[in-house]
């Protein structure tokens, strides 16, 4: 879809912005670029539409050198949003979204349906904002309508520069969710500049961290949390940052492998003695071949003891079971609901891998906040 080939960018005093770079993004994907003030992401970004022409290597844009199309039908055919909005004072709403559409030659007809369209799928009501100016609506409003603007002739690409950084942080948040939200059914291809890495590894399918005009790791979210191909990346990121974001721990690395279990046709005393011999006051209960059946716990065995000859008696389901795809926010969901808070793992044969406990998911979390304040663990 949009491809970089050994893209460089060098002022006429010899300062170059960016080095060498040479990536490809494929259509649909949602890209961020990061990184410090001045690491070329936004001069990155501006070179695609030619607001910033390049000077040394090849974008392409479904194959098509963009050094040879006409700058002003490039941008038409490009969404652009920046962090002021740059909205048209003077315009109304419904003028400002249609915009790039009458520049493009649109009846009118076709505008005004183009812009009810956006402004309810921006969750604006046309009957109320198609006639109001900018002036006469909130920041967060304002910066819904530059992204419907940026949507309006339908574009393929559309490039975003820190469009909510001037936004209160609860403002933010709504539109980093509703953006996310659009994206799953416009399937634009959107390459996003911020400098919040919170909302990088929220908002980026893949994520390209740079630094002094060149690019030091692209790469999934996960990907760069786990394994940051640079110590700058894992600076920059935070060595802790994964901790923040549970979403991105698999369950495997907070479950504990050796879960206490039984069988299930063993008896009361053998499962009492398991118990003690574990410190436990619950059971896996499984099948012979290691696949999970249930949960018994000491009190309905100590109560039950007389009147029943195996466990599988009292055994009872499990009220949330994860399997090896879920994540530490997935365990924390799931522990709230479990009755004897645990919540078994099992694999793809539903065979027992492993257990969450609160215990395991405190001794994480707590770890990472102890280290985080330069306390010793032990």
């Amino acid at each position: 879809m949009l491809r970089f080939e050994n893209v460089g960018k060098t002022y006429p005093d010899g300062f170059q912005a960016v080095k060498s770079l040479s990536f490809e993004i494929k259509r649909g994907e949602f890209i961020v670029l990061i990184g410090p003030s001045g690491c070329g992401k936004t001069t990155t970004m501006k070179m695609i539409n030619r607001l910033i022409p390049h000077t040394e290597g090849i974008i392409t844009i479904n194959g098509i050198d963009i050094s040879k199309e006409d700058p002003v039908a490039l941008r038409r055919n490009i969404g652009y949003v920046i962090q002021q909005v740059g909205l048209f004072p003077h315009f109304t709403i419904e003028e400002n979204i249609a915009l790039l559409p009458t520049l493009k030659g649109w009846n009118r007809p076709k505008k005004r349906q183009r812009v009810e369209e956006l402004l309810h799928m921006i969750g604006l009501d046309p009957a109320l904002f198609a006639k109001r100016y900018p002036k006469e609506l909130s920041g967060g409003q304002q910066q819904r309508v530059g992204v419907a603007r940026a949507l309006a002739a339908d574009p393929d690409i559309v490039l975003m520069d820190e469009p909510f950084g001037a936004l209160d942080p609860i403002t933010r948040e709504q539109l980093q969710d509703e953006l996310l939200s659009l994206q799953r059914k416009v399937n634009k291809t959107i390459v996003f500049v911020t400098h919040d890495m919170d909302e990088a590894l929220k908002m980026g399918d893949r994520i390209a961290v740079m630094k002094d005009g060149t690019l030091l790791q692209f790469d999934t979210p996960d990907k760069l949390l786990k394994d940051p191909a640079h110590g700058f990346v894992e600076q920059f990121i935070g060595k802790k940052r994964i901790y923040q974001n549970p979403e991105f721990i698999p369950v495997a690395d907070i479950m504990r492998n050796n879960p206490a279990t039984v069988l299930s046709f063993r008896s009361p005393a053998r499962a009492l003695t398991l118990m003690r011999h574990r410190r436990t006051d619950t059971l896996l209960v499984e099948d012979e071949n290691g696949q999970l059946i249930g949960i018994v716990s000491a009190y309905d065995l100590q109560a039950r003891m007389e009147d029943i000859e195996t466990i599988a008696e009292i055994t009872v389901p499990v009220e949330s079971v994860l399997d090896l795809s879920a994540t530490a926010k997935d365990a924390l969901i799931a522990i709230e609901q479990a009755k004897f808070g645990i919540v078994p793992v099992v694999g793809t044969d539903h065979k027992i891998a492993g257990v969450v406990t609160k215990g395991s998911l405190l001794t994480v979390f707590s770890k990472y906040w102890t280290e985080s304040r330069g306390e010793s663990v032990l």
